[in-house]
Order: structure tokens, then C-alpha cells, then sequence
């Protein structure tokens, strides 16, 4: 296994790493990674050619990129950070820090609004970009590149000026751009305003400027969120989600009049967690195409068989949420109850804010228990020198 993943014998297969957002449910994602890094070889170099990341997946996916040298190190790094995690680290939780959006929110509805100075989000993620700053040195995405250890990172925003879902990457020389419909591939050199702008969740948090255009949270109008890997070059892909294998619908499901905490944490599943599983069934339709075809029309197709592995929660990551309510901030506590979030419902919103140690500590173990169930399918999938013609394309979960 060791020399199928590390040696220079054989060309490498193109493994790609696909990050979906979630807000803190992107916790469960170190778990897999810190899962894959104990299975591999000890001193092994980034397995993951592309990267591609959304939202909170793509502060996960920047992380493995800037340390691409040595891939346990970068996931012990992750798994440090989310390990300790507190809500303010992630965004302003303070007494005076929420009443001053309140009443700014308050004075712009009883006015009439405020013109340019109207608020664009509830709050305020300024301790998020101090954190990162401190941990993401972003010359060095281009040292991996420039090192062999990275073909490419992508990071992906939807654009509130044009919206399109815009793939900003950075890789390779050679790698072309593309223009699909309502979405794009664009080279760049990726900075922290590209992974502020995709982590920012519609309404919690505020757009940021990149170039001419605004833009927010890139798992908005993805239709296609495995299409930039593809793009760049994937043969393989690794996708790992933040949604419940068993579609279950936690405690929210009550036959009650659903409240604003409910509706917005119905609005965030359907942005961060409907378009990966649409995007897989479609990719899994064409493997099964792909096979039923003879080897020769299969080989003078333009399409090829993608082989992929889906890792996803196997429990419940809303219950899990609703359990460590009491520990968010007493502010923050209090605009949840305000919104109808309760031990009962409305747990669907806090599992996306709910960036406290405990809650991320779950989903760490919870990600690395999940990963560990599939240690001998991740091994195989990692082996360097199974040839492309025993690839199944199987990549429904169970």
C-alpha cells in the first residue's frame, strides 16, 4: 500500500478531495480526514491532487493546501482548531456586539431603511477572519503547487451580482477555465477575501467584495458542487457530506406552525445539503451508462467512469445540535429563542452555528468512527495501482 501511494514508479491517480459547506457541521469532515490520515502511511504527503471546497468546507480544504507538505500534520492542525472552537472565534457573540446589530436592524425597518448603510447580515464575522489570518499563510497554496504536492485548490462563491456559482482556483499551468450554464471556473490566485466570501452564510453573515461583483456562500446555486474537480482534472473522488446518511429529519419534524428558526434551518438544508446528492445521483446515472456499455464504445466516449467514495453522518447531526443548545453564549441563546430554537425544534439552524467545543467534538468522533467503517473501502480506494478498468463507479450510499 505504502509504495502504491509513494512511489514515483507509476503515474499517480487523480484523487480528488470534495468539501461540501455547513457551517459547523463541517466538523464531522476533520473527523474523516483525521480518520484517512491514521489509515495511510505515517509521513505521507497530501493524498489529494485537488482539493475542492465550499463554505465551511473550503476553510477545511485551504488548511490541507497550505500544509500540503505533510497531511498529518495539516489535519492534526484542523482537527486542533475545531477541536477547541468557541462560538466567538467564529463571530462577534457579545452583549453589546448582537444589541448593536439589533438596533441597527430595528432602525433600518422603522425608517424606512438606511440607504448604503442598511445591514447585510445578522452577524458579525470579524473574530473568523483574525483566526484565519493566523493560521493560513496563503503564499505557501502556491508552494505546494510549485512542489509537486498539489495540482490544484478550488473555492467556490455565488456571486449576488451575476448569479453564478464562480469555482475560484488556483493550480497547475495548463488547467483552461470554464463556462457552464450559471456556472464558471476561474483561475486566480486565491486570498482570505475568496474563503470569506464563500463561508458566508445568506442573512447570518455579510457578503464580501471580490473584484467588481459581491459575493456569498458558495453552496448557493451550486447545481454542480463535484463539477469543478472534474474540471480539474479528477479521476477519482472522495466526497465527504454533513448530511445524515438515513435522511432523517431530527427533531424539527412537529405538527406544529413551523417557526422562523425552523424556516431558516429548512432554507439552509436545502442550500448546503440537497445539491450534493442530486449531483452524485446524476454522476452514479452515467457510471452505470458508462458500464453497460462494450469496452470499445466506453473507450471512444468522451465520458469516463469516476470512481467514488461518499463518507456522510450515520446519525442525526441536528439531534446531535439540539443536545448542546445550553452551551451557545447567553446572548446568542437569547436571539435563538427569539427565532423559536429549542431543545424541541429549530435544531437544524444550530447545527450550523453552533461552532462550541463540544458540539464539534462530537463530530469530530463521529466523522472518524464513520471513516474507521469503511477503513478496508478507503484503503482500496487510495491503491495507486488498481487499474481504471476495475473501476465500478459505485458510489451509492448505503
Amino acid at each position: 500500500m505504502e509504495q502504491s501511494l509513494d512511489g514515483d514508479s507509476q503515474k499517480k491517480v487523480k484523487i480528488a478531495l470534495v468539501l461540501s459547506g455547513g457551517g459547523a457541521r463541517a466538523a464531522y469532515q476533520v473527523g474523516v480526514l483525521k480518520a484517512v490520515a491514521d489509515i495511510l502511511p505515517k509521513d505521507i504527503s497530501n493524498p489529494f491532487p485537488i482539493i475542492c471546497g465550499t463554505s465551511a468546507g473550503a476553510i477545511n480544504a485551504t488548511a490541507l493546501a497550505v500544509y500540503a507538505h505533510h497531511f498529518r500534520e495539516a489535519v492534526w492542525r484542523l482537527t486542533h482548531v475545531w477541536h477547541n472552537f468557541r462560538v466567538h472565534e467564529v463571530f462577534r457573540a457579545d452583549t453589546w456586539g448582537l444589541a448593536k446589530a439589533g438596533l441597527h436592524w430595528f432602525a433600518t425597518l422603522a425608517l424606512g431603511g438606511l440607504g448604503k448603510y442598511n445591514p447585510s447580515a445578522l452577524l458579525d464575522r470579524a473574530p473568523l477572519h483574525k483566526l484565519l489570518s493566523h493560521y493560513l499563510d496563503f503564499d505557501r497554496i502556491q508552494h505546494s503547487i510549485d512542489n509537486g504536492l498539489l495540482q490544484a485548490l478550488s473555492v467556490s462563491a455565488s456571486s449576488y451580482t451575476t448569479g453564478h456559482a464562480i469555482a475560484f482556483y488556483q493550480g497547475v499551468p495548463g488547467l483552461e477555465p470554464w463556462s457552464r450554464m450559471r456556472r464558471m471556473g476561474v483561475a486566480t490566485r486565491l486570498t482570505m477575501t475568496h474563503l470569506m466570501a464563500s463561508s458566508a452564510i445568506p442573512f447570518v453573515f455579510g457578503p464580501e467584495k471580490v473584484g467588481n461583483e459581491y459575493f456569498g456562500d458558495g453552496s448557493m446555486r451550486q447545481t454542480a458542487p463535484i463539477s469543478p474537480a472534474l474540471h480539474l482534472g479528477a479521476e477519482r473522488l472522495f466526497v465527504v457530506g454533513v448530511k445524515n446518511e438515513n435522511n432523517g429529519n431530527g427533531t424539527d419534524e412537529v405538527p406544529e406552525f413551523p417557526s422562523l428558526a425552523q424556516i431558516a434551518g429548512h432554507v439552509l438544508n436545502s442550500i448546503f445539503l440537497d445539491n450534493v446528492d442530486a449531483d452524485l445521483e446524476r454522476l452514479c446515472r452515467i457510471n452505470r451508462t458508462l458500464n453497460a456499455l462494450p469496452a470499445e464504445l466506453r473507450k471512444a466516449s468522451s465520458l469516463r467512469i469516476i470512481d467514488v467514495l461518499t463518507i456522510s453522518p450515520s446519525r442525526d447531526l441536528d439531534v446531535m445540535a439540539a443536545r448542546h443548545v445550553h452551551l451557545m453564549p447567553a446572548p446568542i441563546r437569547f436571539l435563538m429563542r427569539g427565532l423559536g430554537v429549542s431543545k424541541h425544534s429549530g435544531s437544524s439552524l444550530l447545527s450550523y452555528v453552533l461552532f462550541e467545543r463540544a458540539y464539534c467534538r462530537e463530530l469530530i468522533n463521529l466523522g472518524y468512527q464513520d471513516a474507521l467503517q469503511k477503513r478496508q473501502q478507503i484503503i482500496e480506494f487510495f491503491d495507486n495501482q488498481r487499474p481504471a478498468d476495475n473501476m465500478t463507479g459505485d458510489c451509492v450510499r448505503p
